[in-house]
């Protein structure tokens, strides 16, 4: 097992090499505005998964995502050549799902903004029921002058 910092840089020194190689090397049609986001290597340094994010629609997702695997062969052999390391660790694509979660989160603060907003109008016309000062007050004794 390789300490979990060695990983770390390594982590970093492929998504350079990948974001990289994408760029510049990888000249497929197919591939659309792809950007790496993150990139997790296992302990041994065998594995890697490359975190990566699309822009447009599901078509451009799917191309994109082909484009990936045929390019994984030409990505791996460049972090093998530049990172220097005895075993070039394994390539594998995943599409990153934070930005789909991020816009369901911000669809669900609207709802819920919306709901305030109407709690809010709902608010303003309202009046309380029962007394207007509902608080207990202490008793008020009559002045006994005449004991």
């Amino acid at each position: 097992m390789v300490d979990q910092a060695r990983a770390r840089r390594m982590a970093g020194r492929i998504k350079q090499i990948v974001a990289t190689g994408i760029e510049m090397q990888v000249k497929d049609p197919r591939l659309g505005m792809v950007t790496i986001t993150d990139v997790r290597v296992t302990g041994d340094l065998h594995d890697a998964t490359i975190f990566y994010t699309v822009l447009g629609g599901d078509e451009e997702r799917a191309a994109s995502a082909a484009a990936l695997e045929s390019a994984k062969g030409v990505l791996r052999s460049e972090v093998g050549r530049q990172t220097g390391v005895k075993f070039t660790p394994t390539l594998s694509f995943v599409l990153d799902a934070v930005p789909d979660t991020a816009k369901h989160i911000d669809e669900l603060l609207a709802v819920a903004a919306a709901a305030d907003a109407q709690v809010e109008a709902a608010r303003r016309g309202a009046v309380p029921a029962g007394d207007p000062d509902p608080y207990r007050k202490p008793r008020e004794t009559e002045d006994d002058d005449d004991v």
